[in-house]
């Protein structure tokens, strides 16, 4: 389970063939069946082959963490606000208005159920099972953040697929620094949360 060919046959299953899998016509039970079985065989690679922790790092920089997200939040914030502004404008804050419940329980099934997953599987696991088959650091950033991408090509949009991917790489660099599960879930998080409430739910395929 250790060699380089078994570990790159595995990279390809996991992360390309599945997904695109997703996005053809197959009966979801059968999905349903090979997500479950999926995630299992991650967890036993995780925690029996690799030995991952995922506990609170004690010396975790929190302020040089929270300046960067924070920059970076605004810039976000600013220009996807003018998105909807220009695109969609009656789209605009438009559950937190007029749905607020709705918003609120969004918020906290994507963050804790979709968010915490995601990150265990695309940042923490990935970084730890394959990132010593590149020499090339910044090709595997991209690859990861490319792959990230491809794994919500089942919504079917290009938008979710543009966003992902920049996404990707985003948290790709935060987990590259910070070696945390915890503080790349919470700027995944942060920007997720946002994309919902500024009104890009739609768009993104989210209930609205």
């Amino acid at each position: 389970m250790k060699s380089i060919g078994y570990r790159l046959t595995e990279l390809f299953f996991i992360f390309v063939l599945i997904p695109i899998g997703f996005a053809m016509e197959i009966p979801f039970w059968i999905k349903g069946a090979i997500g479950v079985l999926g995630f299992l065989y991650i967890l036993f690679i995780m925690l029996r082959v690799e030995r991952i922790k995922v506990a609170l790092a004690p010396n975790l920089n929190w302020n040089t963490f929270y300046k960067r997200i924070l920059f970076q939040f605004l810039g976000i914030m600013v220009v996807t606000t003018l998105y909807v502004w220009i695109v969609d404008r009656s789209n605009l804050f438009v559950v937190v208005w007029n749905k607020p419940l709705l918003w609120l329980v969004i918020l906290f099934v994507y963050a804790f159920f979709s968010v915490y997953p995601q990150e265990l599987i695309y940042r923490t696991f990935f970084f730890k099972r394959y990132q010593e088959l590149f020499k090339n650091q910044n090709l595997f950033i991209l690859i990861n953040a490319t792959l990230f991408s491809l794994g919500h090509i089942f919504f079917k949009n290009s938008l979710v697929m543009v966003l992902t991917f920049v996404g990707g790489l985003l948290f790709a660099y935060t987990f590259k620094k910070t070696q945390s599960t915890i503080l790349v879930s919470i700027e995944h998080a942060v920007y997720g949360c946002w994309l919902f409430t500024v009104g890009m739910g739609t768009m993104l395929g989210f209930p609205s």
